[in-house]
């Protein structure tokens, strides 16, 4: 399969993170999103990042000049009938997801590849809203992508072989490292990560530790780079709760039940870094 031009749906942080490593592999991307508003905070994003790498030396001017000039800012959903593959990275919610699908399947070309950044949900399930069940995948990127190294790239029930090494290129040439996993909920690195961080949240919400110290013996104690509650409030508590929801359900095991605290600070719209409050506060 032969993929020229990339369109990502959706330009948050995530979408803007993947558009922007395609165009660097010397794709021509559309990064798409809703509103102009949107699209245009996206290109912003990538063009600060992009700068800054020049000002370090690790990029020439006319370098990014060009990654800039193969990006094209889209509100058409129109504009995927030109696309060979499609990344969609949009909320983590099933209903939104499957919307996206199947407007997708009407709309790109019949060769065209359909990915879900998805971080949990079951690729059989999104593939099954399409006619082209075959050519749907899973790439799961990690954030911030451009720094991130690992792609899950996940499998659905009728994946082809042709669909799965097209994809598992893509990834070597944007300069990630492609893992194959298995169309379960959460794949491998939710599956492991979420429950940590729901054991660090019950913790806390039993009054064993405080947040700093939860986060400061996981840090020293365990080497790990940032503690589990602050990276709780970066992913979102929404979208742990979400994730932590899917692994509940998925597999029907009362030991992926989310912590009561986590359901209160989402209620009380304490998510995390993006709203200035979780379980700290930000400026």
């Amino acid at each position: 399969m032969n993929v020229q031009t990339i369109m990502v749906i959706g330009a948050g942080q995530m979408g803007s993170g993947i558009a922007q490593v395609c165009a660097m592999a010397n794709y021509k991307v559309y990064l798409h999103d809703l509103k102009e508003e949107y699209v245009q905070k996206g290109m912003s994003s990538i063009g600060s990042q992009l700068s800054r790498q020049v000002d370090k030396g690790r990029m020439t001017p006319e370098d990014r000049d060009g990654v800039l000039n193969r990006l094209l800012p889209s509100t058409s959903i129109q504009n995927a009938a030109e696309a060979d593959l499609i990344i969609e990275a949009v909320v983590e919610n099933m209903d939104v997801k499957t919307q996206v699908f199947k407007m997708l399947d009407e709309m790109a070309p019949e060769h065209a590849i359909l990915a879900s950044n998805t971080s949990s949900l079951p690729i059989t399930e999104i593939a099954a809203v399409t006619k082209r069940p075959e050519k749907v995948i899973g790439m799961h990127f990690m954030n911030p992508v451009p720094v991130m190294k690992l792609v899950e790239i996940i499998r659905g029930l009728q994946t082809s072989d042709e669909v799965y090494e097209t994809i598992e290129s893509i990834t070597q040439k944007i300069g990630k490292v492609p893992v194959e996993v298995q169309d379960f909920p959460g794949f491998i690195s939710n599956r492991i990560l979420m429950p940590m961080i729901n054991e660090a949240i019950f913790a806390l919400y039993e009054g064993v530790a405080e947040p700093e110290a939860i986060d400061e013996i996981m840090k020293l104690g365990m080497n790990h780079p940032m503690g589990p509650l602050t990276l709780a409030d970066f992913i979102g508590l929404d979208t742990c709760l979400y994730i932590m929801e899917t692994l509940h359900e998925g597999f029907g095991d009362d030991k992926y039940r989310p912590c009561p605290l986590l359901r209160k600070y989402v209620k009380a719209g304490w998510l995390g870094k993006k709203t200035g409050k979780g379980f700290y506060t930000y400026n």
